[in-house]
């Protein structure tokens, strides 16, 4: 069965991440230092396919993007796992503040 949004789990990408980086013995590696950098480094990456984009951004190769999303998004779950971070209570937490920041009649 194909994984994808609708079935999968937060906690099963963060497991098949740490799994991945145990296997290769990266943990050493995986610092709250080195993954911050790297996911502004990967963003960056990802941010080079609109810089010279038309004012519609309009995407220049639709998998490039999503490959560059991808590394984004193992290394925040990586952070993520080196951390403790709950990712869906930190994201509802931080929901929640901005609902109250930013309310709708504004």
């Amino acid at each position: 069965m194909k994984m994808c949004d609708d079935g999968t789990t937060i906690a099963a990408l963060k497991t098949r991440i740490a799994a991945f980086a145990a296997a290769r013995q990266w943990q050493q590696f995986h610092t709250g230092k080195n993954l911050a950098m790297s996911i502004a480094i990967e963003a960056a990456e990802l941010m080079e396919h609109f810089q010279w984009a038309p004012p519609a951004d309009e995407v220049i190769d639709q998998q490039e993007v999503a490959e560059e999303l991808a590394d984004v998004l193992i290394y925040a779950l990586a952070f993520a796992n080196s951390q403790g971070i709950d990712v869906t209570t930190a994201i509802l937490a931080k929901l929640d503040k901005n609902e109250h920041r930013f309310p709708v009649a504004r």
